[in-house]
């Protein structure tokens, strides 16, 4: 199944060089530690998507902030993308939304998610979704998706780095036992 993902990713996602050749994307592309997979890019990588992927819930925002984000940071562009699509709608509505608010509401907030519920559940206007906002869910929501990608992100970050070092560390083994078959055939 990783190999699938992997290999869609490769068919789907541009290339460096196509993106060179956009206006807006150029001075991303121009550089080129931001599209290698290194030990320090790729974990600075999936914190950063994972951060702008779970904090800011609009699709176009999201991979435009990773790519962004990854700046300052020297992360890796497209894992930072990759990892903005963990906020699909399923995720969205049945985890991010109800958890930050919950985590919201223990700092003092009122937010009600059965009213979330109700609203998708009947097909809400933005009106009625402005004035839901502008109750006490707005701060619930924000400080609850806030911290929830701060944590999201610290463990995207380990787990990358833990991954990064398995992932060589076995490339290694397998590199040293075919030398070995090799040059001692049985």
């Amino acid at each position: 199944m990783f190999e699938r993902i992997v290999n869609w990713a490769r068919a789907n996602m541009p290339t460096r060089e196509q993106m060179e050749q956009n206006r807006f994307a150029r001075p991303l592309a121009a550089r080129h530690e931001l599209w290698r997979f290194t030990r320090r890019s790729v974990p600075r990588g999936v914190a950063a998507g994972l951060f702008i992927g779970i904090f800011a819930l609009i699709p176009g925002i999201q991979i435009i902030g990773a790519a962004l984000m990854c700046v300052p940071c020297r992360g890796n562009i497209p894992l930072a993308v990759l990892m903005t699509f963990i906020s699909i709608p399923p995720t969205t509505l049945f985890v991010f939304l109800p958890g930050a608010i919950a985590v919201g509401n223990s700092f003092g907030f009122h937010a009600d998610f059965s009213t979330v519920q109700a609203m998708v559940t009947k097909g809400a206007g933005i009106g009625e979704w402005l004035v839901w906002l502008g109750s006490d869910a707005a701060p619930s929501l924000v400080i609850g998706l806030f911290l929830i990608s701060i944590v999201s992100a610290a463990i995207g970050y380990v787990l990358a780095a833990f991954g990064w070092r398995w992932w060589t560390a076995h490339k290694r083994k397998v590199r040293n036992m075919r030398a070995a078959a090799r040059d001692f055939p049985d």
